[in-house]
């Protein structure tokens, strides 16, 4: 499908974390309330795995620019791990000097002396996982810290002045009002991050609590009820300066999250580590989900990429995860890009699955910076590019998707897609 991108991305899986969270369906690690993680040869084991892995994956030529650490809980590393850890990457990819490094951290796994480590290395952004501003919602949730080591954790951020820091919210908890969620707005805007992360609970079947509540039914929010959280998210923030530019996630300008945009913008990224799944020239390999079959992956892997390749991207499948993804933004999709890829014909065959959502303003058409309005005689054939609009638009994003996977044609993508550069 044309030229290959070289990933420019690296996903790092660290998997630990001192209990599982009732909402969790991540491949994890439980390491238990006391275990000192300055001497856990579990840690140790796995660092010297993932930086073996980091060393035998192929690298297609440019320095990294951006570098994620997501888990599990990476607070939960050394800072000599992760120091290990970024050297590998250095050694393998090259790390460009703007790169933005980002870490998840979580209220009560860290302290200063750590927290200053992490930034001597490199770390030039942290993502808070605070998810509710109530004790009782941090207990139903299974979450390991309370609500004072939240402002603990807050204060040092801003003690050692880290530029870039992002606040994570879950809506929809089991017990959870609107009060108590616009009070959790509030107080994460008090606060003063550069970008907040909102997130809807999903139920996942094997969690504690997908086996324990079924959607929509108490103790659970009803379904009008997170609409509505969802809708007074958008207002709240939006009025306090954040720009909506993702579904789910919120920044003061300047401060957009550049790895997570990679994703959205379906370009190819490395992973690295337990579960974690790489995109390289429209492939994807997802790693072992237990450290045990990880690791035995690890000790068997070459140089080969072909070696580590669980699914080629098919033409249909790429088009439709690049409108999953890109209706994601606030953007939305470029008409050029689909035409480009996929030729005129998909591009009025989406604009067709789109029309009627159109006419009850859930999708919008845009001509430079003008918004095309419904009544003209082409609708959306003339813009340049689309977008969902906000709130009802992102609200509604699964109906508007459910439609364009269910109407796009695979053959017809197939035949279409332009294999030139």
């Amino acid at each position: 499908m044309g030229k290959m991108i070289t990933p420019r991305a690296a996903y790092l899986h660290i998997p630990f974390c001192r209990r599982r969270c009732y909402y969790c369906d991540f491949p994890i690690s439980i390491l238990g309330d006391k275990t000192d993680i300055e001497t856990s040869p579990t840690i140790d084991e796995y660092v010297e795995i993932l930086c073996s892995e980091i060393l035998n994956t192929p690298c297609y030529g440019d320095d990294l620019s951006t570098i994620f650490f997501g888990g599990g809980t990476p607070s939960l590393l050394p800072v000599s791990s992760l120091g290990k850890i970024l050297s590998a990457l250095a050694k393998r990819f090259g790390i460009a000097k703007e790169a933005e490094i980002s870490l998840e951290i979580d209220p009560g796994t860290f302290n200063h002396e750590q927290l200053q480590g992490y930034f001597n290395l490199g770390v030039n952004r942290v993502s808070l996982g605070v998810q509710a501003f109530q004790e009782e919602l941090l207990q139903n949730c299974g979450r390991f810290h309370c609500l004072k080591d939240i402002f603990s954790a807050v204060e040092l951020i801003k003690q050692l002045n880290c530029a870039e820091w992002s606040l994570d919210l879950i809506s929809g908890l089991p017990t959870q009002t609107l009060d108590q969620w616009r009070d959790s707005l509030h107080t994460a805007i008090s606060l003063e991050p550069n970008h907040l992360s909102c997130y809807d609970l999903v139920l996942e079947p094997v969690t504690a609590f997908g086996k324990k509540y079924q959607p929509g039914e108490s103790p659970l929010p009803s379904d009008q009820t997170t609409a509505q959280m969802y809708r007074l998210a958008q207002q709240t923030l939006t009025e306090a300066g954040f720009q909506h530019y993702e579904i789910s996630n919120y920044a003061q300008p300047g401060y957009q999250c550049r790895h997570n945009r990679v994703y959205w913008e379906n370009k190819p990224y490395y992973a690295f580590g337990m579960g974690a799944a790489s995109y390289i020239d429209h492939q994807r390999f997802s790693r072992p989900r237990t450290r045990k079959t990880y690791y035995d992956w690890v000790k068997n892997m070459t140089n080969s990429p072909k070696d580590n390749i669980e699914a080629s991207i098919s033409g249909t499948d790429l088009l439709l995860e690049t409108l999953m993804l890109g209706l994601r933004l606030a953007e939305g999709i470029r008409a050029a890009d689909i035409q480009g890829l996929f030729g005129q014909a998909v591009w009025d065959q989406v604009i067709d699955c789109l029309e009627p959502y159109a006419k009850r303003g859930w999708v919008l058409g845009l001509c430079g910076t003008e918004l095309i309005a419904d009544s003209m005689p082409m609708g959306l054939k003339t813009c340049d590019h689309i977008r969902l609009s906000d709130p009802e638009g992102f609200l509604f994003s699964n109906t508007v998707l459910a439609t364009l996977f269910e109407r796009m044609d695979s053959d017809s993508v197939e035949i279409l897609v332009n294999n030139g550069e």
